[in-house]
């Protein structure tokens, strides 16, 4: 089975000219703890609700002054969508992570692929147990969890819990 064949299609893409304000609230709008960040009709980095937290909250700095491109993460993992799920689960296992861009082979972001994706798919169980074993293992803070470190199906799809 193809990468193509399971994956998300629809992706919201942000700016590395926005700012955190607006990054922010894009994914709470669409019940998203990461962003890919597109530029001229390119990937050039990923965004995570930890990048906003950790390094620019964390640090005092205003999320509506300070942008997107200040806080993203520019070394990027990727699948393409002809890859089989084998090849995305050992690229997630390989670098600790539970999502990734899908790139067509022209390097255009087509989609994100992610374990629940794989799993939901009845594939490679076992691999994707692994992966999110070692990540799950990983100290929260490691630079490849800060990367594109999510869980689910769609990510963070959790509510915000009601108080009582």
């Amino acid at each position: 089975m193809k990468v193509s064949d399971v994956m998300t299609r629809d992706v919201e893409i942000a700016s590395p000219a926005d700012n955190l304000q607006t990054a922010a609230q894009l994914m709470a709008d669409i019940e998203s703890g990461i962003l890919p960040v597109g530029e001229n009709d390119r990937l050039v980095g990923m965004i995570t609700d930890r990048d906003i937290t950790v390094r620019a909250v964390a640090e005092g700095k205003a999320p509506d002054e300070c942008t997107v491109r200040d806080v993203m993460t520019e070394a990027i993992r990727y699948c393409f969508e002809d890859d089989d799920i084998e090849r995305a689960s050992q690229l997630m296992v390989e670098h600790e992570v539970r999502r990734l861009p899908v790139l067509s082979r022209d390097k255009r972001l087509i989609g994100i692929i992610s374990l629940g994706d794989i799993a939901a798919a009845g594939q490679d169980t076992k691999r994707s147990g692994e992966a999110l074993g070692r990540i799950a293992d990983a100290p929260g803070t490691g630079p490849k969890q800060a990367e594109l470190g999510f869980a689910g199906n769609k990510p963070n799809r959790q509510k915000p819990r009601q108080k009582s």
